[in-house]
């Protein structure tokens, strides 16, 4: 009976997490953005960027092109994350009032120069795309076509062609917006393949239409693609290869470690000695407590590790909420600012905590080394992302405002309370109860070549990076395309039985290594769970090679971007492996100190 209840609360939980009803809610819109309209109420249109439909990092100013310019240019106030996030937004002089309909209304009149044309030329040449936001609904846009002539391309090339008029086809319910796009119309489109000057009058036109669609599933069209068979597929498939690999190796230890355990832990407490020799880990006994080297680093790990697990657990329960979702500008930039800021305090205290166990000073130096070890290579790399960025003139380069604004938040908030968990984890460490350790440290024998830290490390990687890599490539298309197709249910799900696989590979690798009389575990156990953030990159580098993205520019925010994704993969899954072997190996060597 109590089996049946399991396996029906287990499908809850699936069916919950993957019900396409469940992530409708979880995007619905903003409180800010629950706003009514009477017919023929001005809802303003801003422009944002610009940029090459490959390179999504690659964005400029909407105005950096010739477009029609009003009056004034009145850039909107945007939050810390919208502008983490490259977001610009400013007015437009598109009118496009509530309900209200329009055809072929004149933006302005204007003669483009053959600067303006070449300009024009270039962003059609590299398939520039506009985005624009309307009652907070984002909507795209493509500036040109280039079409091939029916002579032979040698002689004559290609055409290039601006797009002079935008067609809007908006959607509402009662008085609320629900969905708009915006359709470049081919048929009106002004040939700039030549360096001359052209007349041209760029002109929109707006139609609404009623929809049955209610306001809090507006956003529910962005993540339409997560929802097409073919993802869905897919995404069963990655959950069922990672549960059969999770079961089996589970299986695996259960079936010949923990019984060759309990055999070896029968030998013990019958006191033959004979056969005690088989049991090579209880040897080891004095030395398998023996600290590690570079205690400070070890636990530095430890501490960040912690604080990026209970920040992305956080970010999770967000999503589960509705209060981050797609396209919602600058959420999820903002939540990661503040999260990681505020759990600053779990980080000081995980490694004051471990540090004051195994040692009586020196806790401070782990506490210092922990507000570094993650923060130091985010600031090394978006400083290196930001000056490529100013070079290139996008919007992905942080304004100086924005620069003094998180590092004042990082030194004023961050490191008080990376400091105040220090204190915190100094005093509430238990007393550690080791063993007696052995005055000499024993010498490992020599081991087969499988048995070293590479070949342990490469498995440990391996087998959990082959549980994840299908769902691992649609988190690649959702980061660096223009279509959501995974979403936090199914991230949430591949993560937990990450974590359990890599629970699982750690216990058991950990007692082989025991068992072979290595007593030097504590840094293999960290490294073998982490050992997986390379396999990660190496992939991100292939997705790179296989995709259409190119540009030095590019493939700095690219790299840059999954380097620290990856390094943030290492600290946490290394601080799960280490403290599942910790925890197990107390386990038993507590079992042979009570017999």
């Amino acid at each position: 009976m109590r089996s049946k209840f399991l396996n029906l609360a287990l499908i809850f939980l699936l069916s919950f997490l993957v019900n396409p009803a469940f992530k409708g809610r979880s995007v619905a819109a903003s409180p800010r953005s629950r706003r009514r309209y009477n017919v023929g109420d001005v809802v303003p249109l801003f422009a944002n960027k610009v940029g090459p439909l490959h390179n999504p990092s690659e964005t400029y100013q909407y105005y950096d092109l010739p477009f029609c310019l009003p009056g004034q240019v009145i850039p909107k106030k945007a939050s810390l994350g919208e502008v983490l996030t490259g977001d610009r937004l400013t007015n437009s002089l598109y009118s496009l009032k509530f309900q209200e309909v329009k055809r072929e209304d004149t933006i302005c009149e204007k003669r483009l120069t053959r600067n303006e044309i070449a300009k024009f030329r270039d962003a059609v040449m590299n398939e520039f795309y506009f985005q624009m936001h309307y009652d907070d609904l984002p909507l795209w846009g493509f500036i040109g076509k280039m079409e091939n002539s029916d002579v032979a391309i040698e002689e004559t090339g290609p055409r290039y062609y601006l797009f002079k008029h935008v067609q809007f086809d908006a959607l509402y319910n009662g008085n609320h917006i629900i969905e708009i796009r915006a359709f470049s119309h081919p048929n009106h489109a002004v040939d700039i393949t030549e360096d001359t000057e052209v007349d041209v009058k760029f002109t929109y036109s707006v139609f609404w239409n009623a929809t049955t669609t209610k306001f809090q599933d507006r956003m529910n069209r962005y993540i339409q693609a997560s929802m097409l068979p073919v993802n869905r597929q897919i995404h069963w498939f990655s959950f069922i290869n990672s549960l059969v690999i999770l079961v089996l190796l589970t299986g695996l230890l259960l079936m010949f470690f923990m019984r060759r355990l309990n055999n070896d832990l029968r030998m013990c407490a019958g006191g033959d000695e004979e056969e005690e020799k088989e049991a090579g880990w209880k040897f080891i006994r004095g030395d398998v407590f023996r600290f590690p080297s570079n205690l400070s680093l070890f636990c530095a790990i430890l501490g960040s590790g912690m604080q990026l697990l209970i920040m992305l657990c956080f970010l999770f329960a967000l999503s589960f909420l509705g209060i981050i979702y797609p396209y919602n500008r600058g959420a999820l930039s903002t939540s990661l600012v503040l999260a990681y800021a505020v759990t600053s305090v779990i980080a000081g205290s995980t490694a004051a905590y471990f540090h004051s166990q195994f040692a009586e000073t020196g806790w401070e130096r782990s506490v210092m080394l922990t507000g570094i070890l993650y923060p130091g290579p985010v600031f090394l790399i978006i400083s290196i992302i930001n000056t490529v960025s100013v070079a290139y003139q996008s919007t992905v380069a942080l304004p100086f405002g924005t620069i003094v604004v998180t590092l004042l938040m990082y030194a004023l908030l961050s490191v008080p309370l990376l400091a105040l968990g220090g204190l915190i984890g100094r005093r509430c460490r238990p007393e550690f109860q080791a063993p007696s350790t052995n005055k000499h440290v024993r010498e490992i024998p020599s081991l087969a070549w499988y048995r070293n830290t590479p070949s342990d490390l490469f498995l440990g990687g391996l087998l959990s990076f082959s549980a994840v890599l299908l769902e691992l490539h649609q988190f690649s298309v959702s980061l660096w395309g223009f279509k959501i197709v995974v979403l936090p249910g199914t991230l949430f799900l591949t993560f937990v039985m990450l974590v359990m696989l890599t629970v699982v590979l750690s216990v058991g690798l950990t007692f082989l290594q025991l068992s072979s009389e290595d007593h030097k575990w504590w840094w293999r156990s960290l490294l073998r769970g982490g050992s997986i953030a390379i396999f990660m990159f190496g992939y991100s580098i292939l997705f790179y090679t296989n995709s259409r993205m190119k540009g030095f520019m590019q493939m700095t925010v690219f790299l840059g971007y999954h380097a620290l994704i990856c390094h943030a993969f290492f600290l946490m899954l290394g601080t799960v492996s280490f403290l599942s072997s910790f925890l197990f190996i107390c386990r038993i060597y507590q079992v042979i100190k009570t017999e």
